[in-house]
């Protein structure tokens, strides 16, 4: 049925696709250097951008896709008028910021971003034009033929708007003005930040998801809300669309006919469901329906769509465990946290069958569960998962951590929207509203805010809010838990219980994190970060005590787990897979058998390919770097790669030397690449790449974000020449001689030198010799401290 499902698809909707798409000049776009690429990457090009119709649950024939070469440019963010220059041209819809969209530039807090490209649409007085955007981060106006569109706020939402009046039959010009502070706004930015470094990756700025054209009749159907009702055997369904038309929904199961309803528009319709097959991820079974909006009985509009008869629930087990039950039936979550990158596209997988690949290898790894980490995914993903068979909890994107001014608004905002966007996937099962304390805040009323928006979804309202890293709690949560349906931890690297409410069932929201780094399968080799480190041989028998301890939690009433993580993401090599999904560390059908016992219906597995890992201990791959230098070898690229892989090797002799003599050979000006590399591998004020960022400042925070430079200075200063200096007693440091050193620093010296003693002296509770630092402190450089930081200085000086 999945085969007949896609095939038709593609018939109704990719033939219509492809008579629209505009002929750019292929030579005109070139794929950026990065350091390692997935299998996809080498298909796209201008012409086949990410061409399939992007909202398979709202399908409609005609249609245009936009996607392609658009001109862009990056000025001031105080140019608030179109410029009248663009910089070169941008593949849509591949963010700013990767190499897949042929510009691979950072976008920065004081930029602005512009889009523009040319247009073809024929207008009938019959027929509304409207223009739907996937996802732009993160705030956007549109202007079609010079007058406003519209504009949206949010950075992971869909968002259209009826530009009828606004488009001329033949050519039309389209302008896009776009800010996105990433990690510097107010807005939920997920993992993205503009100095990524351990768990947190490269922003990916502007348009990136599917830009298109649909064509309707003047009234139409706009949106669907399907919810399914096993009790009962029916769907219920609500249309909306104009009032005063009547709806007619038609369900059928592989061409038999399921079903169907008749009645007003915007009501509640209650579809019954003749010989129901119920959707789970062992036996995906999707009904497709189709809609049609009647006045007077003619049918004025018609689209196709598609639901699976499912229940989500706690319920009590024959022992009188709370568990999750799914269709009625306790059912362990076996899952995993995707967090959705790619090296080639970042936020955007490089094709729709990149896009299906993530989910065929976490069900074909025996998983039956994806907790979606902190970021949406374009239509397709979920449509990905609701065919392939595969339960969902969702993410909220998080506020930004600090809660500055705005921040919460915004945040509520897109929950809403995303709510409102992902309600009719039965992939999706569970809400995940906060994680482990970021930006958390009134969780009782936005936990109970969820449930009764949908109420047909398990909420997870703090996934670990309890923290542990190797047996030792973060931090203690007084009512962690409340209004939730789950209690949920996080553990580092082993399982553990979650705490037994009545009520609730018990998730193990987050654990594993194993790091295994495979060589020549890594985007940044100077990290093979995880909680713990294994050679590749070892992970299968680490990896299987794991799951063996899980079937003992389960047996105490574990409901559910999250391994962290199936892919290996930039700096993170804590993946099953390579970041390239080139290689599986674990073969597929050792790690299926692993899971089986938690995981017994899997149902029929997904074509899914990679290599298997080289259990070979990689020092050996090493070792043959080492002797290439011992030979001779001093090419810049063969320095660099030695250098970071004897890092990992655990080689600091040599890394030192291949790397000092690395720096010897680049010269300035350096490379966006080279200046982050140095910004990577600089660990000490001793080290050459100190003094290349000392004497870089400027062209290191416009390849990476404003005060990045900065930042890595005082930490390096505070590191070697602050910290060393302060006395583990309680004798007072030599504040004076401190100042001295660091005064050849300049600005940067000053600053951590001020905050430093700032935070010494409150910790000390020094109040006199507090106050006069502090007010010097906060008069100069307040600006940057971090915003809880700085109310708790103020907090103070107020007293």
């Amino acid at each position: 049925m999945l085969k007949q499902h896609l095939t038709s698809v593609a018939a109704a909707f990719l033939m219509a696709n492809l008579a629209f798409v505009p002929a750019f000049a292929q030579d005109s776009y070139k794929m950026q250097p990065v350091a390692v690429q997935t299998r996809w990457a080498k298909e796209v090009s201008p012409t086949n951008a990410l061409p399939e119709y992007p909202r398979p649950q709202l399908q409609r024939e005609n249609w245009q896709n936009l996607n392609g070469l658009w001109d862009y440019a990056i000025t001031p963010a105080s140019v608030t008028n179109t410029p009248s220059k663009f910089d070169g041209q941008i593949l849509v819809p591949f963010p700013l910021e990767s190499a897949l969209s042929g510009v691979k530039k950072t976008l920065l807090p004081e930029q602005r971003l512009w889009y523009k490209r040319k247009f073809d649409v024929q207008t009938t007085a019959k027929e509304k034009v409207l223009l739907h955007f996937g996802a732009v981060d993160w705030q956007t106006e549109v202007y079609v033929n010079g007058q406003k569109a519209g504009a949206h706020t949010g950075g992971y939402t869909e968002f259209s708007f009826d530009i009828t009046n606004l488009v001329k039959s033949g050519s039309n010009t389209l302008v896009l003005k776009v800010y996105d502070p990433s990690d510097k706004g107010i807005g939920p930015h997920g993992k993205q930040v503009l100095a990524p470094a351990n768990i947190y990756y490269t922003p990916s700025s502007g348009i990136w998801q599917t830009v298109w054209i649909e064509k309707v009749p003047t009234s139409y159907i706009s949106d669907l809300l399907l919810t399914p009702d096993i009790d009962n055997n029916t769907l219920n369904i609500t249309v909306d669309a104009p009032k005063g038309y009547t709806v007619e929904a038609t369900a059928s199961l592989a061409g038999t006919s399921a079903g169907s309803v008749k009645g007003i528009a915007n009501t509640k319709l209650q579809l019954p469901v003749s010989n129901v097959q119920l959707w789970s991820p062992g036996h995906p079974a999707l009904y497709d329906l189709t809609v049609k909006l009647l006045k007077d009985d003619q049918v004025v509009d018609e689209v196709k769509s598609y639901f699976g008869m499912r229940k989500i629930a706690i319920s009590k087990d024959e022992k009188g465990q709370e568990r999750i039950f799914l269709n009625n039936k306790p059912y362990f979550n076996l899952g995993t946290l995707d967090q959705g990158f790619w090296p080639d596209g970042l936020y955007t997988a490089p094709t729709d069958e990149a896009l299906s690949f993530d989910i065929r290898a976490i069900k074909g790894m025996g998983f039956n569960t994806i907790r979606k980490h902190i970021k949406v995914e374009p239509a397709r993903w979920y449509y990905w998962a609701d065919k392939l068979g595969m339960l969902v909890w969702q993410d909220m994107v998080s506020p930004n951590h600090n809660l500055p001014e705005g921040a919460k608004a915004v945040f509520e905002q897109q929950c809403k929207e995303t709510i409102a966007q992902l309600q009719n996937h039965p992939s999706i099962t569970t809400w995940v509203l906060f994680n482990e304390k970021w930006g958390q805040y009134d969780q009782k009323r936005l936990t109970e805010w969820i449930k009764h928006t949908d109420p047909s979804r398990l909420v997870n309202g703090h996934s670990g809010e309890y923290l542990y890293v190797n047996d030792k709690l973060r931090s203690p949560s007084p009512n962690a838990y409340v209004s939730a349906d789950l209690t949920d931890v996080h553990s580092y690297p082993n399982p553990m219980d979650a705490i037994k409410i009545p009520g609730k069932a018990k998730v193990l929201g987050e654990f594993g994190g194993i790091g295994v780094f495979i060589p020549d399968h890594q985007w940044n080799t100077n990290s093979a970060w995880g909680y713990i480190t294994e050679k590749p041989g070892a992970l299968k028998a680490k990896y299987t005590i794991m799951n063996q301890h899980l079937q003992l939690l389960e047996r105490q009433g574990l409901s559910g787990s999250i391994y962290t993580q199936p892919f290996d993401v930039e700096g993170e090599q804590n993946g099953l897979l390579t970041y390239d999904r080139e290689i599986v560390k674990i073969p597929f059908a050792v790690i299926r058998k692993i899971h089986a016992p938690l995981n017994p219906d899997m149902g029929q597995m997904p074509d899914v390919t990679a290599a298997d890992a080289d259990i070979t201990d990689p020092t050996e791959s090493y070792s043959n770097l080492l002797q290439q230098y011992i030979d001779g070898e001093r090419s810049p690229a063969f320095l660099r790669k030695m250098a970071m892989t004897a890092v990992q090797a655990g080689d600091r002799d040599a890394a030192s030397m291949a790397g000092q003599e690395y720096f010897a050979q680049i010269k300035a000006p350096y490379s966006d690449d080279d200046l982050r590399y140095v910004m990577q591998v600089t660990g000490s004020t001793s080290d050459t790449g100190f003094q290349i960022i000392l004497s870089n400042k400027e062209a290191i925070d416009k390849a990476m974000g404003a005060r990045q430079s900065t930042i890595k200075i005082m930490n390096l200063l505070y590191q070697d020449m602050i910290a060393p200096s302060i006395p583990e007693q309680n004798a007072n440091p030599d504040w004076n001689a401190i100042s001295t050193s660091l005064k050849p620093y300049g600005a940067a010296g000053e600053e951590i030198f001020l905050r430093a003693k700032t935070i010494y002296l409150l910790n000390k509770q020094d109040k006199a010799n507090f106050i006069p630092v502090a007010k010097e402190y906060l008069a100069k450089y307040g600006q940057y401290a971090r915003s809880d930081e700085r109310r708790r200085i103020e907090a103070i000086l107020g007293n």
